[in-house]
């Protein structure tokens, strides 16, 4: 059985080498054929010369580079269409994914899960960060229509079939999390405690988790636009009842009733409100104008690597110097 395992590396040269000699390690312990595919996703340092250099010296190490940075959504994708293994693991280069835990994946893959899951504890995390992060997963799982878990990331193990079942899903606008999770098959998770990072810093701004959690509440469900829906109605209810009181006061009392500051206060909420639905439905138009338009997900500069036939096969476009 070959184990493919899936790297985006953006800007990894501090770390790429340490980590290659300990997945590298872990590997040849277990005892089982294996490719290393790393995705360069246009990196501004030397990541791309020292995965070729790794792949002059080992024969076993893949690469795809892209032309620029396409978000490591559109590397994991790369990745899996790359990968020739008879199971794919997915795992970032910083080492905050033990590549020691690969074994337990394939020992929890014979027993025919199709998805092993690692799902990281949050010891260590910020306190903010923790609440965050559960306060999203609150949210979002009662928005979407697909299970999400507080410290389930991207690192697991795929089965050939659940590679390609993620494969043939090509939608433009990808959350991954979304789409494991809704391909289904045999799936099981196990805990590890959080790796601190070993060398440089992470990728991901505060803006970039912001958009991604966007993404993850818009691409599977249209539940937000039914709460504009409802939301009008509620403040077309309150309006008329509100309305309704004036002129009962009026015809009671025989006074106007005054409320400048009450009508300027109602006025500014609504027109608030109205560009908040407006931006929900704008989020919905803009991934349609982007589907529409079939662009690739990515564009390869360079690789080594040979393409995977699938049945569905995600557009990319290759202008490669081999």
């Amino acid at each position: 059985m070959l184990i493919s395992l899936v790297v985006p590396c953006f800007n990894e040269e501090e770390i790429l080498e340490r980590f290659h000699e300990r997945v590298t390690d872990e590997m040849s312990r277990l005892g089982h054929a294996f490719e290393v595919v790393y995705i360069d996703d246009g990196s501004a340092d030397r990541t791309l010369p020292l995965i070729q250099e790794l792949a002059t010296a080992d024969a076993r190490v893949r690469y795809v580079s892209f032309s620029r940075n396409f978000g490591k959504e559109a590397a994991m994708l790369a990745g899996l269409q790359h990968a020739e293994g008879d199971a794919v693991v997915l795992m970032d280069a910083d080492l905050q994914h033990p590549p020691e835990l690969v074994g337990r994946m394939l020992q929890e893959h014979a027993r025919g899960y199709d998805q092993v899951i690692a799902r990281r504890t949050r010891a260590g995390d910020r306190v903010t960060r923790t609440l965050t992060a559960r306060a999203y997963y609150w949210l979002i799982n009662r928005l979407v229509d697909v299970e999400l878990v507080d410290g389930v990331g991207d690192f697991r193990l795929l089965s050939r079939r659940a590679a390609d079942a993620v494969l043939s899903l090509t939608e433009y606008n990808r959350f991954s999390k979304g789409l494991f999770a809704w391909v289904g098959f045999p799936t099981t998770t196990f805990s590890y405690e959080n790796a601190v990072r070993e060398q440089g810093r992470s990728a991901w701004t505060f803006g970039k988790l912001l958009n991604y959690g966007l993404d993850g509440l818009l691409s599977f469900n249209n539940k937000p636009l039914r709460a504009a829906v409802y939301l009008g109605l509620l403040l077309t209810s309150v309006a008329l009842a509100y309305a309704a009181w004036i002129v009962g006061v009026a015809l009671v009392r025989g006074v106007d009733t005054p409320g400048y500051v009450t009508l300027l206060v109602v006025v500014t909420a609504l027109a608030g409100v109205q560009m908040v639905l407006v931006g929900v439905v704008g989020e919905y138009v803009g991934r349609i104008y982007y589907e529409v338009k079939r662009r690739p997900h990515f564009l390869v500069k360079a690789t080594n690597a040979p393409t995977r036939e699938t049945a569905a096969e995600p557009e990319s476009r290759e202008f490669v110097r081999r």
